[in-house]
Parts: C-alpha cells; structure tokens; sequence
C-alpha cells in the first residue's frame, strides 16, 4: 500500500516527518491498517469495532482553552473553559509531535460546515487508523481528488502519550486543549473520539456567534418533503438521533448544527449515534447504517460471536457509532435546508414530571433554552443510584466558550424574527419517577412530534400545568389522552405534586445565575411551586 495517495501535506510547521504520514487513506485501507495495528475488529455487520481504552467518555474537566488575546476578554472562564497558558501549549505540542514521528500516523483533510458560506477546512492528525477513520466520517469529505492547501484549524490526536501533569500544566495525563491563536486543538491520554469532534464544535461555537452572529447549535435537525426544517434539542441520551431519524423526513444531521441568515446547516458529515439496547425494529435507520465504514465503539459481541450484544453495557453504557450521513437513506445532501418552522427542546425527565409534549412562549422557550434540563438516572454514572437533576445550558453547556446569554440571545431573536413553534418534549418518564413509573414509549414520542409537525395540533385545546405554566394539548392522534396531563397518570395524585414542586425548586435555584440577564418575559415563565396542587 502506498502511504500517500496525493500530494503530501506540508507538516513542516509541526516538526512531523512525512516519511512516517499517511495520507488521505480510504476507507477500506483505514480498517485494514486498524485491524493490522491490532486497534480493532470487523463485527459481523461489517463495521469495525474499536476499543477507545481507559476513557469511554469525554473528559470535561481536562478540556482547556490557551489564554491568549483572542480569547482574554471573550471566553466565558470558569470550570467549564480553564485557561492555559501560551508556553505549556507550545511545550505540550513539540512533545506531541515528537511523539507521533516516533512511528506512522495517519492525516486527512476534510470540513466542517455543510453552507459554503461557512465552511471551514480540518487537518485531522491522529496516531491511530480508528480515530481517522472517525474523522472521515464525521467531517465533511472533499471531493474525489481534491487537495486542502493550508487548511484552517488541525487537530492532532495522540492516545498514547501521556502529559506529566507536574510539568506540563495539565490536571492528569490526558488533556484536550484549544488554541484559538494557532488554530489547533491539542488532544492526548485519550483514545475516546468524541473529543476530536467536539473540540471542533466548541471552535465553531465561539467562531460563529462572536463573527458571523450565526447560532451555533447542540442539536439534530431534519426537513419535511414541503421544506419544514424542524431541529431537536437536547442532552446526550434524550433522543437528538433517535427522533431525527424520521424515514418520512429529510435527516440534515444529528447533533450539531447553525442556523443563518437564510440556512440551518450540519456542521459534520456523519453520526455518531449511542448504540445501547439497539434494534432493528425500534432504530431501523441507525441499525441499518453499521455496515463496512462505520466505526463501533467500546461495544460487546456475544460469546464466541462477532455479533453485537447491544444490551450488554459491561464497558460503558456509552456505545457509540460513527457513520457518514449518507450511510442513512433519506439524508439531505449537501446537508442544508431552511429557516426552522419548529423547535423541540429534549429532556429526559427522571421524576415523571414533565408532559409528553407541551407548547411553549417565547418567554418560556428562552427560559428551557437556558436551563437545558435533563435528568441522569442510575447505570450511566458511576455512583448515580436515583435520579440526578441536571442542567446544561443552551443544552450544551460543555462546548460553549461563550457566556450562555449569548446564544440565547441569537435564539431569542431568530425565534421573534421567523414566529417560531416551540414545543417542549420529555422523552423520560411517566406515571411515577424512574424506578417506580415507565419510559415514554418511543411510538407515543414521535407521534406526538408528527402532529405538532404537521400542525394537526394548530387547533387543539390545551390545558395550562399548574407549577410550570405549560400548554399541555388535550389530544392528539395516535396518544391516549390520559397520558397527556403527566398528574393523570400517577396512582398517588400528592406525590406527584411533592415531585413537580421540587422539581419546579430546582429549576429556581439553577435560574438564579441567569435572572440578572433575563427580561420580565422570561422572568415570568420560572415555575411557581404550587403547595395545594388541584
């Protein structure tokens, strides 16, 4: 096999040695360097299956930001952007690339931003043919035979080298650190591919809103055939792949996107959907799409199989799988569409609270934006036995170098500028919380979502909840109505009340980091607590 395929890189700047590059390999070429490097496996399906080590997950406490004069007076600091300084950075990446030119490596060029009006070129370098592969198929992918000259932002990933936390500044061995000045994000200790991805969407979160007043967006978008762009928000594990996924809908993508002037566009070119008690009957779209290309990580096979045990979380409950969008039958290529005709915001409600579907204001619209509520419930943490109220805001709250305030702001406005619908969605729990009540069934979910799409919902009546001012709809097609009001379906009426009261508490508690920078709009839609519930 021949190590560069096109004209090779320039590297110089790095200090890497060409000798050792491999360049711009195709797909086919990644997975057999993977499974000679011993990094993988071909599951049944086709698909590799990697292992990414010590980390399943992102390591949030050991992303850091350079201080420099970019990011000095604009980064929102504090314990979500941790500043680093300019010299351990520097330090840092001679070691890196030292490191790399001790063996091969493999580099590839791609995107980021489907709207050619945005678009923003990547030089991936990564120690491993799994992470390249991830890279080719979660960036978009240039044309055939086309070459990157200079590309804008490079990310260099190298699992095996360890920081020396002592001397280089970071908190443990593993870091994941972006450099605003250089253009390049820096990530070590850790084989765990999400950190590529989402370093690069924390670049396009402060590049987009601070110079292009574009909103850039955790979230999954899809269109209808008559060109009704919805887009879903939400937190890891509420629903943004499954419910995009919709074979009636175009798939624009399912996780990151922005919206502009007169587009919502995909950031990415692929998915990377969570895999855990998959089926073919619930997911059929993602089910179908692990196939020869598409990346599995850290899942399980059946014993003496290579077949996927997709209930078996032994390794993490967060089993991952990367694909490219075309890999789904009805996505939208290039990977835009228009101005949103509906927002849902996704939330995962342990406590059984929160109804099924709810349409908002807009007052309340900002205040979920910036609350971004979700609840962990046991097994996807370790030492989570009972539900755990969380909040991200803007559902995103790890990947914004920017203060909340501002892309509320950029949704506020597009949301008054184009009279947005904006729904409110739990996909957690009814009739009691977990443990003791069921999980929304997913047929109920997205029938729900294809009414208020449809606008089979533009005359329903709707019924106001008592603690959170919500308009829950009475009926709607294909949902029994009882389940609608989220007090109907809990035996003990009083415990349900003591439920949504302490979760209306938090809510309140959460909000006060934000009530100096809200309006009176949005100040009127904090829920009430409620102590005689009718």
């Amino acid at each position: 096999m021949s190590k560069v395929l096109m004209p090779e890189p320039d590297l110089s700047r790095l200090n890497l040695g060409n000798d050792n590059a491999y360049y711009q390999l195709s797909v086919p070429e990644l997975v057999e360097q993977a499974i000679n490097n011993g990094e993988g496996t071909l599951s049944s399906s086709g698909a590799l299956a990697i292992d990414t080590g010590k980390f399943t997950g992102r390591s949030p406490k050991d992303r850091f930001i350079v201080l420099d004069d970019i990011t000095r007076d604009s980064v929102w600091w504090g314990d979500i952007n941790i500043q680093f300084s300019q010299s351990n950075f520097e330090s840092l990446l001679h070691k890196v690339c030292a490191h790399l030119n001790k063996d091969k490596f493999y580099v590839r060029d791609a995107y980021a931003c489907a709207d050619e009006a945005y678009k923003m070129s990547l030089r991936v370098i990564t120690e491993t043919a799994y992470q390249n592969l991830f890279a080719n198929n979660l960036f978009l992918r240039p044309a055939e035979g086309e070459v990157i000259e200079n590309p804008e932002w490079t990310i260099i990933a190298a699992p095996t080298f360890l920081a020396d936390p002592a001397i280089d500044g970071t908190r443990q061995a593993n870091f994941a650190i972006l450099n605003f000045t250089d253009k390049i994000i820096l990530i070590g200790g850790t084989g765990y591919t999400g950190e590529i991805k989402k370093g690069i969407f924390s670049v396009l979160n402060f590049i987009l809103p601070e110079l292009k007043s574009t909103l850039s967006m955790h979230c999954s978008a899809n269109v209808g055939a008559e060109g009704d762009t919805a887009i879903f928000f939400g937190l890891s594990g509420t629903g943004k792949t499954t419910l995009s996924a919709d074979p009636a809908r175009g798939l624009i993508g399912d996780d990151e996107h922005g919206w502009g002037d007169s587009s919502v566009f995909n950031f990415e070119g692929g998915c990377y959907a969570k895999c855990v008690d998959l089926t073919a009957e619930k997911e059929p779209q993602i089910y179908n799409a692990i196939k020869f290309g598409s990346l599995l990580e850290n899942i399980n096979y059946f014993p003496g199989t290579r077949t996927v045990d997709y209930s078996n979380i032994e390794k993490t409950e967060n089993t991952r799988v990367a694909y490219p969008i075309n890999y789904i039958d009805n996505a939208v290529l290039p990977s835009i569409a228009g101005i949103p005709k509906n927002i849902f915001f996704l939330t995962a409600d342990a406590f059984g609270v929160l109804p099924p579907l709810s349409k908002l204001n807009p007052g309340q619209a900002m205040f979920h934006f910036i609350s971004g509520y979700t609840a962990k419930v046991a097994g996807t943490e370790a030492g989570v036995t009972e539900p755990q109220v969380t909040f991200s805001a803007c559902f995103g709250k790890a990947f914004l170098p920017l203060h909340p305030t501002k892309y509320a702001d950029l949704l506020g406005k597009k949301m008054e500028e184009h009279k947005v619908n904006v729904w409110l969605v739990n996909t957690g729990w009814s009739g009691g919380a977990y443990g003791t009540g069921s999980r929304m069934k997913l047929s109920y979910t997205r029938a729900l979502i294809t009414a208020a799409l449809n606008g089979e919902l533009t005359s329903a009546t709707f019924t106001e909840h008592p603690v959170f001012g919500l308009q829950m709809p009475d009926a709607c097609p294909g949902v029994p109505s009882e389940i609608l009001n989220p007090r109907n379906t809990w035996s003990d009426k009083q415990q349900y009340d003591h439920k949504a009261n302490e979760l209306a508490k938090a809510f309140i508690d959460n909000f006060k980091q934000f009530e100096e920078f809200a309006n009176d709009e949005i100040l009127k839609s904090v829920p009430k607590v409620v102590e005689n519930t009718l």
